[in-house]
């Protein structure tokens, strides 16, 4: 191996990291302000609902963005696909509360069911996000 492309390959790899981990961090920002209750306090307090919502939209997120990072021709490609990751994944917070319109005070109370529901919910529409970046 060349140490041209070993130079080239690291760079790929650190570039697309560092721009996924700052996606990342984005999205559980804005993922943690649209929702009515402090995922973070809850989760440090023991409630599981809370720590299973927020890990499935989470691991939906990084599905999504895993399948965008792999399919991308390019760094701004990954990063433009990141994006609309990020969007449709923030919708399943709102089709969750379309559906089980109490569910902002569920998770606070730690109605576990709501929360799986709500993790569940996630990381299936980031399956189908992941699933759609494909080509």
């Amino acid at each position: 191996m060349s140490e041209q492309l070993l130079t080239h390959g690291l760079f790929a790899f650190f570039s697309h990291i560092a721009a996924a981990l700052v996606l990342l961090a984005i999205f559980v920002v804005i993922y943690i302000f649209i929702t009515p209750y402090r995922e973070i306090a809850l989760i440090r307090a023991g409630n599981m609902a809370a720590a299973a919502s927020l890990s499935g939209a989470v691991l939906g997120y990084c599905t999504a963005l895993a399948s965008a990072i792999a399919n991308s021709i390019s760094l701004i490609d990954m990063c433009f696909w990141g994006v609309i990751a990020l969007v449709i994944q923030l919708l399943a917070f709102g089709i969750a509360r379309l559906l089980i319109p109490g569910i902002v005070s569920d998770i606070p109370e730690n109605k576990i069911s709501s929360g799986i529901f709500l993790g569940a919910l996630s990381l299936g529409l980031g399956m189908l996000n992941a699933a759609c970046m494909t080509y």
